[in-house]
């Protein structure tokens, strides 16, 4: 699925305005009371840059299983992945080949049944990564979940921050469209089951931990003020490439211990450690998994 395209060298944005490609002047509506709202592409470059700071925690791995996963009829995924936003100014080049990366991931390693997987991407071909696509995806989970089982929802695509909130950004690419932190701790929040993984390669994704609770664990891309990058070179975000494709699909986060299984917290520190050589970009972590979670 990976696809050869012109390289976009996205400008890095601080502060964007109306007139700015992103409209995103608007209300945040009854969550708060912020009104400006930030979009910030994630960032498209040719190939290494460096610059990440190296992250001062401890390995998120501790070599000690917690809870051994449940049987494949009770796993179930959101994976979504957006590159073709609404119009053409906004569109990235691989965020949808991160959730299809993380779907063959699902299914061939760690054997998630293909129905039990609700894949939203948003292409040249359809468009099915809304707003409204993505709760009902998460609606969807809700309905087919029960204590014990696990879930995992995954996001690539931009990021938008608030006044010390975030948001993930979905097809329409407005500030009434955005899916803040606020809103997917409520959506979260009457899930039965405990053991949850939470996966973001977008800017700002450091912030998501508004929605950590017992039993869940939060891989995030970047720090919550930072930046995340996709690179041609990889034809993938650099996060979910050293996390998905080179951490798990290759093998390379197999650590510790060198058992021929990877843990979500092995495939973390194996990103962690290589994403800041690529590009100025820091994956952060909270885990509340009790152990070692292996899918």
């Amino acid at each position: 699925m990976k696809r050869t395209m012109l390289y976009v060298l996205c400008a890095l944005v601080t502060v964007l305005s109306a007139s700015a490609v992103l409209p995103v002047l608007a209300h945040r509506g009854k969550a708060n009371e912020a009104s400006d709202v930030e979009i910030t592409p994630k960032i498209s470059v040719k190939g290494p840059r460096g610059g990440g700071k190296p992250s001062p925690a401890g390995p998120a791995a501790t070599g000690v299983l917690g809870v051994l996963s449940p049987s494949l009829e009770h796993r179930w995924a959101v994976v979504v992945g957006i590159s073709d936003y609404a119009g053409t100014a906004n569109d990235i080049q691989y965020a949808d080949d991160d959730a299809i990366d993380v779907l063959n991931i699902l299914t061939t390693v760690y054997g998630y049944k293909r129905d039990h997987i609700e894949l939203l991407i948003s292409d040249y071909i359809r468009e099915n990564a809304t707003r409204a696509d993505i709760i009902s995806a998460i609606d969807w989970l809700r309905s087919r979940e029960a204590a014990g089982d696990e879930v995992v929802f995954f996001y690539s695509g931009h990021g938008a921050r608030s006044k010390g909130y975030v948001a993930i950004v979905p097809f329409e690419c407005t500030a009434s469209s955005l899916i803040w932190d606020v809103d997917l701790k409520s959506m979260f929040s009457s899930f039965e089951t405990t053991r949850i993984v939470f996966i973001f390669d977008s800017c700002y994704a450091g912030g998501m931990t508004e929605i950590k609770a017992s039993g869940r664990i939060l891989c995030m891309a970047c720090e919550e003020k930072r930046l995340s990058y996709e690179t041609g070179d990889l034809q993938n975000g650099v996060f979910t490439y050293y996390f998905a494709e080179k951490g798990i699909l290759q093998g390379s986060a197999d650590t510790t211990p060198k058992n021929g299984v990877i843990t979500v917290e092995e495939a973390f520190d194996y990103a962690r450690a290589n994403v800041p050589t690529v590009v100025p970009q820091t994956p952060t972590i909270s885990d509340s998994f009790m152990g070692d979670m292996l899918l």
